[in-house]
This record gives structure tokens, sequence and C-alpha cells, in this order.
């Protein structure tokens, strides 16, 4: 089974690695520009990775919001 990554089962030196694993060890300080998300928060202690991510997800999904039926094509009414 692989280890818990949650703040309260790590350290901060573990989060880290963590982070510079998962990112090919291209992880710059506040965070990532590829991604946007700000690991540093993790590292810190301060939000979850799953807590980073819906962030994320809820920016992207306001700022690229799937189009509606009725705008699809202008052929939905």
């Amino acid at each position: 089974m692989a280890k818990s990554i949650l703040i309260k089962d790590t350290t901060k030196e573990e989060r880290r690695k963590i982070i510079e694993d998962s990112l090919g060890g291209e992880f710059i300080g506040c965070g990532s520009e590829a991604t946007g998300i700000n690991y540093d928060l993790y590292i810190e202690g301060k939000k979850e990775l799953s807590e980073l991510a819906a962030e994320y997800k809820a920016n992207y999904m306001k700022a690229y919001p799937e189009p509606s039926e009725k705008m699809s094509c202008g052929m939905g009414y």
C-alpha cells in the first residue's frame, strides 16, 4: 500500500520531495508556472493537494465554462 501524502502523515521535507518528484524536479519557489498551482501551500502544511486541485478545477471551470446545449450551434432552441 502506498504511503499517505496527507499533511498529517508527512513532514515538510517529505511534502517538498513529493512535489519535486511529481513535477520532474522542476519545482520552483511558490508554485509551478506550468500548472498555476501554489504548491507551497501544501509544502507549508496549509492546504492538502486535493484542496489545491479542487480550487484549480473551480477556477478553470469559471474561466472555461462548458457551453450549454442552446449555445452549442445556435440550433438548440
